[in-house]
């Protein structure tokens, strides 16, 4: 009696843990489709350890083309940050597909208008987003590396053949029968080869371990796609076109995949069934059987899983962006009520993007126009706009905002020719090559001057806009800083000169007011200005058209507590400087 009451203790307790377990599952679930219906911007707050970095251009550095972001431009503008911002995937393949996206300038509309019907329909239909994203999480990550790195690394494991493992398993069959004729040699036999085969099997199991997480990655992929495919989106017909396609072509992995993708494989938790799997994969080499037939599928079908992978990145993307663009309305929207508290008006609502609008007629002068345009990542962005149809030469002191206007402009050209989204009113340009040297330093490894790494820099656009095939989009901040003045004006000149052809628009930041004069029939003329007044520096950031005429410099010396002489005596310096056009100099205090 008391051995039946434990019994059903015990099943009791263990229908209890069950239960408990599906009713966490069915909350955990519930919760993360209502925040993917209403809180979809925690998705973004991720972490980015280095290791994470380290992978995130993987599918970019596999799927190269003219007119992509170099490194420099890349990390001039901080897209990083940019990319951090709009990180709504949930998979690995979403999101190397996005970095790869925010990479590479379309030239031409075709891929734009079926990215915007994608994002259109997501915005217009919240269910099918939301089912694609659950299905798409279960998919998850690929670890420390990327799926690239193992499909880059399958050549290391060499030829593979089942022969040997398949000749050891049919040895079993005679020495079986050699049991009914003589036991003791049959038995020994048995005993012999299954030592011959545990021995042999971790060898091998050494070898295949590393690329199970990738093989485990390409069957979830698999599976996922499939359900994705059962999802009706009809301006994804397409995508689910070249799911089946691949799908069919990896059929051969998933039968009896089993045995490598097991979840208790090499388990070490004491499960009956586990061990006893376990066992069996020693004695019959049947994973890595398995394995080596999964390896000669996926060898002749690389580009079959480039293709679900391109697929599930696609979608996300879209989805990133439709997230975006709310994100980016939202945040306006909050900005505006805030200013309508304290006593402001504004007419009309602001959505906080555009579509852009691309100039196709190669007839139309090259010119970028672009109203209310702002940097996405400023909490508070004072917004400025541009028509430029030539050169802009944009002058200031110091945090007037002469970087941040030009980060601006870059980052809504790249912006619109990758996501067919900008943080503005109004975009309006001809598709670019966009190139920028604006946060140089000097290359230490190298051995490389900030000066030498910065004309190697500015030579790359004059070479681009030689041989290239669109327009080049240009950002030049503080040209030449890495050389004395005489010098830096006299090959600024040429050089900006020479990035004001027909098939270049230019925007350059400088201190050097000269080039204000010398420049002024090739570049039009912007500043940024400030005021210093009661002991303090205010900048508006608002673009001004025409040369900077005032200079702050100085003031700002004494505003940090510098000595009245050092502040009166280069006063002085700069207001004989000014009329003469020449330096006078001061005696130094004893």
């Amino acid at each position: 009696m008391e051995y039946v009451v434990f019994v059903l203790a015990l099943a009791v307790f263990v229908l209890a843990v069950f239960i408990m377990e599906a009713v966490r599952a069915a909350k955990q679930k519930k919760d993360f489709i209502r925040m993917l219906y209403e809180d979809y911007e925690k998705i973004i707050e991720k972490k980015y350890p280095l290791e994470r970095y380290e992978k995130m251009d993987s599918f970019f550095r596999r799927h190269r083309q003219e007119g992509q972001l170099d490194n420099i431009t890349w990390n001039d503008l901080g897209m990083d940050e940019i990319f951090k911002r709009m990180n709504y995937t949930l998979s690995a393949s979403g999101e190397e597909y996005l970095y790869y996206v925010l990479r590479t300038l379309k030239q031409d509309s075709g891929e734009l208008e079926h990215l915007e019907e994608m994002i259109r329909f997501f915005g217009d239909h919240p269910h099918e987003r939301v089912q694609l994203q659950f299905v798409i999480s279960k998919l998850g990550y690929t670890g420390k590396y990327s799926l690239y790195d193992y499909m880059d690394n399958l050549d290391l494991l060499g030829t593979r053949s089942n022969r040997r493992n398949i000749l050891c398993d049919l040895l079993f069959l005679p020495l079986i029968g050699l049991l009914w004729v003589q036991f003791s040699v049959g038995i020994m036999g048995i005993v012999l080869l299954i030592i011959y085969n545990i021995l042999t099997y971790f060898k091998e199991k050494n070898e295949i371990d590393p690329y199970i997480t990738s093989f485990s990655y390409i069957m979830r992929l698999m599976h996922v796609c499939g359900e994705l495919e059962k999802i009706s989106i009809p301006v994804c017909h397409e995508e689910w076109e070249c799911i089946r396609a691949a799908r069919k072509q990896l059929q051969g992995m998933r039968q009896n995949s089993y045995w490598v993708m097991s979840p208790q494989r090499g388990n070490a938790s004491g499960d009956i069934l586990a061990v006893l799997m376990d066992y069996i994969r020693m004695v019959f080499h049947v994973d890595l059987i398995k394995f080596n037939s999964m390896l000669c599928v996926l060898r002749g079908h690389m580009e079959d899983v480039d293709s679900l992978i391109q697929v599930v990145g696609a979608l996300e993307t879209a989805i990133s962006i439709w997230a975006f663009r709310s994100s980016l309305q939202k945040e306006r929207t909050q900005n505006q009520s805030c200013s309508l508290q304290e006593g402001s008006t504004q007419e009309g609502k602001d959505t906080g993007w555009c579509i852009p609008e691309f100039i196709l007629e190669s007839t139309e002068a090259l010119s970028l126009e672009i109203r209310e345009g702002y940097h996405p990542l400023l909490e508070e962005p004072v917004k400025n706009g541009i028509y430029a149809d030539r050169g802009v030469l944009l002058t200031g002191s110091n945090a007037s905002g002469k970087s941040t206007f030009l980060k601006t402009v870059a980052i809504n050209a790249i912006l619109a020719q990758t996501i067919h989204t900008c943080a503005a009113d109004r975009y309006r340009a001809p598709f670019f090559h966009v190139y920028s040297s604006m946060a140089l330093r000097d290359d230490i490894a190298s051995g490389e001057s900030y000066y030498i790494v910065e004309i190697k820099a500015l030579k790359r656009i004059l070479d681009a806009a030689s041989t290239g095939t669109s327009p080049v989009l240009c950002f030049v901040d503080e040209v030449l800083r890495g050389t004395n003045t005489i010098e830096r004006i006299a090959a600024s000149t040429q050089i900006l000169k020479t990035l004001s052809r027909s098939n270049i628009l230019c925007f350059a930041a400088t201190h050097d007011i000269e080039l204000t004069e010398i420049l002024q029939e090739d570049f039009a003329n912007y500043h940024f200005e400030e005021d210093v007044r009661d002991g303090d520096v205010f900048f508006n950031y608002k673009l001004q058209t025409g040369k900077a005429t005032t200079r702050n410099a100085i003031k700002l010396l004494a505003l940090m507590g510098y000595e009245q002489e050092i502040i009166e005596k280069a006063t002085a310096q700069a207001e004989h400087f000014a009329a003469t056009g020449a330096w006078v100099e001061t005696n130094s205090k004893q």
